[in-house]
């Protein structure tokens, strides 16, 4: 980790601010890329001298690329992107709106795909990279209604990411395409979420996001395609789909 330079969406907060600052602690440079001006600079305070704080929407592509275009004037380069912006919703399919849908696209999937297309650019031109994309076990198991807009945008965030890797492998082997998979995190993601929720931080059995920092850094340090955050998760999709029909009908 040391000396790399990592970019970070969704930097403010939760498990961007958190991997932010372990990446500092191992001696990267951390790119903290939010729209939250304040809560950035406060992260950047607790991360040291090499790191640079962009303030950016990043479901707009011309504010991506000028993080990458801001990363690279500072360091002259960039090892790590990590797309871990996001946010949920609280709301069931019947009751969704146009608007509902095209938010949990644009955050959870389109900022996604422009950091993915954005750092490509700058890692073939290197020949190595590390693009890291942050889903969630709603992108694999849809098990909460509530948000079902969200698991959906993560479900297609999963394909997006499947396929970009194959193509990527085919032509720059030495970049590296990788999908992190948390559970519930102890954050303020669900406060935040489109039409409120529940705080995540008081939900049992919520993951301290430490823990989720510390497998990304991990990831970085041994690139795989996937990960999950904690024992157990694989082992609950396994078991989801080895079911021939997951929700019978009833007679």
């Amino acid at each position: 980790m040391r000396g790399m330079v990592v970019v970070i969406t969704g930097a403010s907060g939760g498990i961007g601010a958190a991997l932010a600052e372990r990446v500092a602690r191992d001696g990267g440079r951390p790119v903290l890329a939010a729209r939250r001006e304040r809560e950035l600079r406060e992260v950047a305070a607790r991360c040291g001298s090499e790191t640079l704080v962009v303030v950016a929407d990043v479901t707009r592509r011309t504010d991506v690329q000028s993080i990458m275009g801001a990363a690279l004037k500072r360091f002259g380069q960039v090892d790590v992107w990590a797309n871990n912006a996001g946010r949920g919703i609280s709301r069931p399919v019947a009751e969704l709106t146009d608007e509902d849908v095209d938010d949990m696209m644009r955050i959870n999937l389109k900022s996604a795909l422009y950091g993915m297309q954005v750092s490509l650019m700058h890692f073939q031109s290197r020949g190595r990279g590390h693009i890291i994309n942050v889903s969630s076990m709603l992108g694999r198991v849809p098990f909460y209604a509530p948000r079902a807009a969200y698991s959906a945008a993560k479900h297609a965030l999963g394909a997006l990411t499947a396929n970009f890797r194959m193509d990527v492998a085919a032509t720059h082997p030495g970049i590296h395409v990788s999908m992190v998979y948390p559970g519930v995190v102890a954050t303020d993601f669900g406060l935040n979420a489109l039409h409120g929720g529940p705080d995540s931080r008081g939900l049992p059995a919520a993951q301290p996001v430490g823990e989720v920092a510390d497998v990304i850094a991990d990831l970085i340090e041994h690139a795989r395609d996937e990960v999950y955050t904690r024992p157990g998760l694989a082992e609950q999709v396994a078991a989801y789909y080895a079911v021939k029909d997951p929700a019978p009908a009833k007679s």
